[in-house]
């Protein structure tokens, strides 16, 4: 008969399994009794888990899974507290959109309100064209400076973002350039002269000689919107034509081309897409970025 009796290890005095490899034999040595413990506790705590949390899927063909004896559940946590926190952010909504737009910037609640909300709402809808943080892009105004066509109040900024620019909203503002090259009001040579008009008031070298003769020009046919000294006019979208700022760019190729065909940018009215709070937070977050009256 063979000897099935355990393999002792002549080293350690313990039996061995009957494994081998590579000539190393495998010890049949008990497990630690803590270790045991600890395995046979997280079985308990497993079994004390299952009946008092949800944690079995149900069965195939029905949802959900089982409830457990306390009935706790996330998911009904979770919605409880969104619930919550949208009940709160609907009132402080309600008097986001019910209090003077000045009032806002003095409350600290409903000013966090606005900025949150507006950041938002600019991100996912504004930065587009206006690029994060309202940094601007040639032919999109920059936001986060002091430079306002309309006016740069919390109400002047609201009023735009509600009914637009060139937009279809009966009340958008409104500002209509004429073509001056395109539609003949104008010859190549005055427009050239506008040009080196425009340059020299912005405080840049032109020619004198053409400047002399554009000075009546620009009296006859621009000073009615941008004003007699070139400085611009609110009430009517018109930009100051003496600093270094430009929507569309200020050298010479680029005026010829506004002067000849005129530029006429649309922003959307936000009124038909966003409630009035959210429309006012925007206006807020707009003021906020650096160049808010």
């Amino acid at each position: 008969m063979t000897d099935r009796s355990p393999e002792i290890d002549p080293h350690s005095q313990v039996e061995t399994t009957g494994h081998e490899w590579d000539g190393i034999k495998e010890l049949n040595n008990p497990l630690p009794r803590w270790w045991l413990f600890i395995f046979w506790g997280t079985i308990v705590v497993a079994i004390v888990y299952w009946v008092l949390m949800p944690a079995w899927p149900a069965p195939p063909g029905m949802q959900g899974n089982t409830l457990g004896v306390l009935g706790q559940s996330d998911r009904a946590t979770v919605a409880a507290e969104v619930s919550e926190t949208a009940k709160m952010r609907a009132e402080l909504a309600s008097r986001l959109s019910a209090v003077d737009a000045s009032a806002i910037l003095q409350d600290h609640d409903l000013s966090q309100l606005a900025l949150g909300l507006g950041e938002s709402a600019f991100g996912d809808n504004c930065a587009t064209c206006h690029g994060a943080g309202g940094r601007g892009a040639k032919g999109y105004p920059r936001l986060a400076d002091d430079i306002w066509l309309w006016g740069g109040t919390l109400t002047d900024i609201e009023t735009t973002i509600r009914h637009g620019i060139r937009s279809d909203d009966p009340d958008a503002r409104m500002t209509d350039m004429p073509a001056f090259g395109r539609d003949e009001f104008l010859t190549s040579a005055e427009i050239r002269d506008l040009v080196e008009f425009v340059t020299a008031i912005s405080g840049r070298k032109a020619n004198l000689a053409a400047v002399d003769r554009a000075r009546p020009i620009f009296q006859t046919n621009c000073a009615s919107c941008h004003g007699v000294d070139a400085r611009g006019d609110r009430a009517q979208g018109a930009p100051n034509l003496t600093d270094a700022e430009w929507l569309y760019g200020g050298d010479r190729d680029t005026l010829q081309s506004t002067i000849f065909g005129a530029r006429r940018g649309v922003m959307p009215a936000w009124t038909t897409r966003f409630d009035p709070a959210t429309i006012r937070a925007l206006a807020v977050y707009v003021h906020s970025l650096g160049g808010g009256e």
